[in-house]
């Protein structure tokens, strides 16, 4: 067959599948257009899910008749003044494909009015242009867009249900309003309002956007060096999500959905939040225009950064430092209630240095022998009618917990196992004794470990441990690793590993659990993995059973001793294994428990 030229509206329908997938595409390039243009409020209005028509309406700057005919040409644009800005792009939109590409597949009406100029309308369906004419209209540009893909059928097909394109429309939206919250944002389904974002401070606009528990769950990040600049909010590692969808990134007020951002954000939640669950973070990442290249996909959701090493280590810096507080910064509480937008429109990091650490929290330690006063003698009680016992007089008030305290002073211990304490505020703290002394023996055992290696406790007798011989071979081959925690193997004869120190932190532990632990956590990893991620893992299993078990009776100065020390250990709010060590109770919460609000 011959090579020949395809027809231009053939040519333009191709190039549009690449800019325009399915509505929500079609929503945010009009919407970028309408920043770009120095909108203040912008109204999207769906139907049938955006198939059937999309309008997006702006009180941006507006085009004149002469512009508005070159802006439905290919490759036209007012946003590159000069070939060299390509590399220097600091608008949301400069190639020129948005509204051709969408003329060409559905029916495309566009009206604009400039600031003190007339309004002028043009139409474009299914790649062809009409002419441009008068028109009546508010200062600003509305565009409409009908029938999608009606011009290339087989495309329409693979579109999901019109709930579902919605969804995805309005979700583009949502995280153009995070970008931009100075912005005020309206979004119209069907004939019902689903968004509404009046103009906002970013820190407003971003609990409007991820709900007042994500903002109340969260810590600020700060970042700065080499020209970078990070802020933001991240959540607590116990407030997580089934999904990354709520992991916000914005580079330079563009949305993004980078890879290597969000490996980098992983990174820095490894180890604290469960297999599974990933955190929820709203981060602002600022840098020269021309450190960042942009032009890599039609879709501009994709980047490359000239210094991506140095990227990665400020975003993963900054999220370790914030994450780093001990616990009861920001105690997360448990979910009462589902989350609903507000409608209405109006217009080198340094540790903290944590507090001694009781060996296992050793009952000899701090058991105090507390007598009690000598209680009065027995009142005859008069007698009262169905049984009831007269009242008690009032006990004391206890002394309320000190500020500097955020979990308060322990009340008792419920089922051996949980610690109920009481808040400065009132609050009620509940704490798993057993996940919040974990991560207290986890940040112990790290920190030892960065000093140069872990303490360990010769054994009175070496222990003989029998394994599997490729459990057995398998930590015979990490030995000199295990020995910088603490931990001295060697070989015993086929299947079997002589024990001869443990790490002093861990006290008597029982080596046998603990080697068959470790076998299977090493198992999980490939010959790949990096050493420090394999470090990682044996210490959070050391630090499993180093810990105060459930089920263990606790006396009040051990409790009190171990929220202070949860209070002073960084990254206290989770477990090694990323779950929560503790929930809190406030006022609201309980209110909503019993239905008082």
């Amino acid at each position: 067959m011959p090579i020949r030229l395809l027809p231009e509206t053939t040519a333009n329908r191709i190039a549009a599948g690449e800019v325009v997938e399915r509505p929500a595409a079609v929503v945010k390039e009009l919407v970028e257009n309408a920043l770009d243009a120095g909108a203040r409020r912008i109204a999207v209005t769906l139907e049938g899910g955006g198939i059937e028509r999309v309008v997006v309406e702006d009180d941006g700057a507006g085009m004149g008749p002469e512009d508005l005919g070159l802006a439905v040409e290919r490759h036209a644009t007012s946003k590159l003044p000069e070939e060299a800005m390509l590399f220097r792009i600091a608008t949301l939109g400069f190639r020129g494909e948005a509204l051709p590409s969408i003329g060409a597949v559905a029916r495309l009406s566009i009206t604009s009015r400039p600031g003190g100029g007339d309004a002028h309308a043009l139409t474009v369906e299914g790649g062809r242009k009409g002419a441009v004419v008068p028109a009546s209209g508010a200062p600003g540009t509305r565009i409409e867009v009908r029938d999608l893909f009606y011009a290339v059928p087989a495309r329409r097909k693979f579109l999901k249900s019109p709930r579902t394109e919605a969804d995805q429309a309005v979700e583009a939206v949502r995280r153009l309003a995070l970008a931009w919250p100075e912005v005020g944002f309206r979004v119209t389904q069907d004939g019902r309002e689903v968004l509404a974002l009046a103009p906002a401070e970013r820190d407003a606009r971003i609990a409007d956007l991820l709900g007042p528990d994500f903002a109340a769950a969260s810590l600020p990040v700060v970042g700065e060096g080499a020209g970078l600049a990070l802020s933001g909010l991240a959540a607590q590692p116990a407030y997580t999500r089934a999904t990354g969808m709520e992991q916000h990134l914005v580079v330079n007020r563009r949305p993004v959905r980078d890879q290597m951002m969000r490996t980098a954000l992983r990174v820095a939640y490894r180890d604290l939040v469960a297999a599974g669950r990933h955190p929820v973070a709203a981060l602002f990442l600022d840098l020269p225009p021309e450190a960042v290249d942009v032009n890599v996909h039609p879709m501009k959701t994709e980047l490359r950064f000239r210094e991506e090493a140095a990227v990665r280590g400020l975003l993963i810096g900054a999220l370790r430092r914030s994450l780093s507080a001990g616990a009861g910064v920001a105690a997360p509480a448990p979910a009462l209630t589902a989350y609903a937008p507000r409608t209405g429109w109006s217009g080198g990091w340094r540790r903290p240095e944590p507090a001694p650490l009781p060996d296992r929290i050793g009952l000899a330690e701090m058991q105090l022998a507390l007598t009690p006063a000598a209680a009065p003698p027995p009142v005859p009680a008069p007698s009262l009618p169905l049984g009831f016992a007269p009242p008690r007089p009032p006990a004391p008030a206890p002394e309320p917990a000190p500020a500097e305290h955020p979990l308060g002073r322990a009340l008792a211990q419920l089922m051996e196992t949980y610690i109920l304490a009481e808040a400065p505020d009132g609050a009620l703290v509940l704490v798993d004794q057993h996940a919040a002394h974990e991560r207290l023996t986890h940040e112990a055992l790290r920190a030892q470990l960065v000093e140069g290696g872990v303490r360990a406790q010769p054994l009175l007798l070496p222990a003989v441990i029998d394994l599997p011989p490729a459990d057995a071979a398998r930590l015979l081959g990490f030995a000199e690793d295990l020995a910088r925690l603490g931990l001295e193997v060697e070989g015993f004869g086929p299947g079997a590993v002589l024990v001869r120190a443990l790490p002093a932190l861990l006290g008597a532990a029982d080596p046998g659990p603990l080697l068959r632990d470790l076998a299977e956590e090493l198992a999980a990893y490939d010959e790949a993995t990096a050493l420090d991620r394999k470090l990682d893992a044996a210490v959070a299993r050391l630090a499993c059973h180093g810990s105060v078990r459930a089920g263990r009776r606790l006396t009040p100065p051990e409790m009190d001793a171990l929220l202070r020390q949860m209070e002073a250990t960084p990254r206290a709010a989770t477990c090694s294994h990323g779950r929560p060590t503790f929930l809190r109770l406030g006022a609201a919460e309980l209110e909503k428990l019993f239905g008082r609000r």
